[in-house]
């Protein structure tokens, strides 16, 4: 055997009890368990390491299904910010927005559109343009695993470009293709961002067909919906409605309900999805373990400001009497971009900017800028919004304790960081979701049993993904594992220090190999691309 982790609890990600075994790791896969080695006096498997686990548990690695690493992967493979979280496979392709499938013209404005997301990417070598070549390309090495979704808006972006419109005939045609394509060349489903254009203009119909593509993949459909704050229960309910119509499995991305109007409101989607359930509806969902979120400024804009494109939009706020609209809408109104709610700037806080000129401004609301600056709010942020080329991120602080506990005890619960590793004060659930929910919500809150909480994080998003030897410890499973300590396992990411590593995770095993041994980072990249299965 390469390797044998002994005297060990295994938490195998069923949620069933845990039990202390030897597990032995041969040629990338769980060889043998033994369970109880030492107390039953059998013959103990042997290997050319032996690792003594005593004190530690072990489960399998943990699925992060909603990554924005897009871009990281590529940049610095061993993903450090990841991997000591024991992550051990990403879904990216997230929020219908990616760089895959492109021409050169789509891969242009989608650089433009989310570099608050994944930087510009002017390190970079774009050398692929469809999916089964960007998937290609991250297989030439990264440090943990990485699935993809087709993201919608990119792909609308391509057929229909960025007007709010209906797609054509010929069009609708041509984006069925690009899903089919994508899903053939090992996608495991399609994303949306019903919030961001251009994959916002899309109406139900259009998805739905997209959707049957997916569906006859054997993929899922996973949609930042309409509305997460005014409006949010219509906008869950859109979406089960569609997927039931287009015969499609349904994860729900980042599964909040956020904004003073829906505080106390989780049991009510809870609800929703029961009834779905129990009706036969095939419906997962992810959340982070956070109360914030996290996005760009620019996605604060109502729909019709977006029109176009982003050198569009800069025009726009250039202009006083569109600019006062925007603010209009913005302020007075509510705009679809902020889910419908008028908002509110001194919850709107700076986390990243594109001009290093501008960093003065990270770590500060919009709101208290503008009391700094002596001028009001609009004009702060749309001073940064031009500036900074739409290349702002921002924390939003408008999310419920008691709703993020309640929708994470819910039986089709996944773990998803929705973490964006740009900028100079990212949100702390990039570096510190997974170490957060067995720190903060299981060992001192109670909230989840560690074993359940393990499989929140392994089997049901592996399940999800259709992945037949992945999310358990098993024999003759691929041995992506994670070591750690149950009594000291925490995040060490916070608001004010959020590129801090967690603690209490000594080892990560990826294909059977350490990407994290004894707490620190090898320089082994096991991970490559997870590709739908038949």
């Amino acid at each position: 055997m390469d390797l044998v982790i002994r005297d060990v609890d295994v938490i195998d990600g069923s949620g069933g009890d845990s039990y202390r075994a030897d597990v032995a790791v041969d040629g990338g896969r769980i060889a043998a368990i033994v369970k109880e080695a030492a107390a039953a006096g059998c013959q103990r498997p042997t290997a050319r390491r032996v690792l003594d686990a005593e004190g530690l548990a072990l489960s399998p690695g943990f699925i992060d299904m909603h990554a924005h690493s897009d871009l990281a992967l590529l940049r610095d493979p061993e993903h450090t910010a990841k991997a000591a979280q024991g992550v051990t496979l990403e879904v990216l392709g997230q929020d219908g927005l990616s760089y895959a499938p492109v021409d050169d013209r789509t891969l242009a404005e989608v650089r433009r559109s989310i570099t608050g997301w994944n930087g510009d990417g002017s390190d970079i070598d774009f050398d692929w343009r469809t999916v089964g070549e960007y998937l290609d390309r991250l297989d030439r090495g990264i440090a943990v695993n990485a699935a993809y979704l087709i993201p919608q808006g990119t792909v609308r972006m391509y057929a229909v470009g960025w007007d709010d419109r209906p797609a054509t005939d010929a069009e609708l045609n041509r984006m069925r293709q690009l899903v089919a394509e994508g899903m053939e060349q090992g996608a495991v489903g399609m994303s949306s961002g019903l919030t961001y254009t251009p994959g916002m203009y899309a109406k139900d119909a259009e998805l739905t067909e997209l959707c049957k593509v997916v569906a006859g993949y054997g993929g899922y459909y996973c949609p930042h919906h309409r509305s997460y704050g005014a409006g949010a229960l219509q906008a869950y309910e859109e979406m089960v409605a569609l997927t039931r119509d287009a015969g499609c499995a349904l994860h729900l991305a980042h599964a909040t309900m956020n904004f003073g109007v829906n505080k106390g409101r989780a049991p009510d989607l809870l609800d929703l999805l029961d009834e779905a359930l129990e009706q036969g509806s095939d419906i997962t969902l992810d959340t982070y373990p956070y109360t914030p979120g996290c996005t760009t400024l620019v996605a604060m804009l109502p729909s019709w400001a977006s029109e176009g494109g982003p050198e569009a939009i800069l025009a726009r706020l250039q202009d006083a009497e569109t600019s006062e609209r925007i603010r209009h809408h913005l302020e007075e109104i509510g705009s679809d971009g902020c889910h419908g709610v008028p908002i509110e700037w001194d919850t709107i806080e700076i986390s990243g900017v594109g001009d290093p000129g501008l960093a003065s401004l990270v770590g500060r609301t919009i709101d208290r800028s503008a009391r700094m600056r002596g001028e009001s709010p609009w004009t702060t942020a749309r001073r940064l919004l031009i500036d900074d080329r739409l290349g702002s991120t921002i924390l939003q602080h408008v999310g419920h304790e008691e709703n993020v506990r309640t929708i994470m005890r819910h039986r089709v619960h996944t773990g998803g960081s929705d973490g964006i590793l740009q900028g100079l004060k990212p949100h702390p659930r990039a570096y510190g979701t997974f170490p957060e929910y067995l720190g903060k919500y299981v060992r001192e809150e109670g909230v989840l049993s560690l074993e359940e909480c393990v499989a929140h994080l392994t089997s049901r998003p592996a399940a999800r993904l259709r992945l037949p030897d992945r999310g358990l410890i098993r024999e003759g499973y691929v041995a992506d594992m994670v070591l750690f300590d149950p009594t000291t396992v925490a995040a060490g990411s916070t608001y004010e220090a959020p590129r801090t590593l967690p603690v209490g995770i000594p080892h990560v095993l990826v294909d059977g190999r350490f990407v994290i041994e004894d707490g620190r980072r090898t320089d082994v990249l096991a991970g490559r691309a997870v590709r739908r299965q038949p």
